[in-house]
């Protein structure tokens, strides 16, 4: 690979990281906020909007583990977590700054759109820590077994598996903490897996072309093959 190419794929690495912080970040600050959704009528979901911009960070890192390798993607993963808490030190600073009396947003009402957010982000970040990293284990597990074949294989069934326990380990410590009742865990949990299960499908051919593209422009060689990067 030309100098010159080395530093767009570098670029393209960049773009992908700041998409995954982007709606890391965004899910944990705008999560209060539910809504229903029944697609032709066949199921009602009710989900967070949080759930809107979570799912993508799964498609960059599966992305980004198949072009740019696992260690690439845990690297991103570990910006995110200091995004996380860096986003979360400025919300606890600002929700400490008294409002001006001629502020459109008081401080009650700022209170109260981010006063879980404490919780939320930490709940969002021991889920997504042990997904995200699940995710990409079990991704390149099964590149390993079908020697970089069947992408769309250890797309979903990393996505799949990975979901399951954010999902789950997320609706556990908001009920634990009282930010939501147990009695919509049930039903929380099956909306918010499904969607997640669904969003994997539709992602798939997403996730083929985008890898086409980039292993025809770039000249990687073969099924699995990944970029050799400093």
């Amino acid at each position: 690979m030309t100098d010159h190419k080395a530093r767009q794929a570098e670029t393209v690495y960049l773009v992908l990281a700041g998409l995954f912080i982007t709606s890391l970040v965004t899910s944990n600050l705008i999560f209060q906020k539910f809504f229903s959704w029944n697609p032709f009528g066949l199921y009602n979901f009710e989900l967070s909007v949080g759930i809107i911009a979570y799912p993508i960070t799964f498609l960059i890192t599966d992305i980004i583990s198949e072009i740019y390798g696992r260690k690439r993607a845990n690297k991103v993963v570990i910006a995110g977590v200091f995004a996380s808490f860096f986003a979360l030190l400025i919300v606890v600073v600002s929700t400490e700054a008294p409002a001006t009396p001629w502020s459109p947003i008081s401080d009650t009402i700022f209170k109260k759109v981010f006063g879980f957010t404490y919780i939320a982000v930490g709940a969002s970040l021991a889920a997504y820590l042990l997904a995200q990293f699940l995710d990409v284990q079990i991704f390149h597990f099964w590149k390993r077994k079908t020697k970089g074949k069947h992408l769309w294989l250890r797309n979903n069934f990393s996505t799949f598996s990975s979901q399951l326990i954010d999902t789950a380990s997320i609706l556990f410590l908001l009920c634990s903490f009282g930010v939501i009742e147990w009695e919509l865990f049930g039903m929380l949990l099956l909306s918010g897996y499904l969607f997640k299960v669904l969003f994997a499908l539709f992602d798939t051919p997403i996730i083929y072309v985008f890898v086409y593209l980039m292993r025809r422009y770039f000249g990687i060689e073969g099924h699995g093959g990944e970029m050799e990067l400093k």
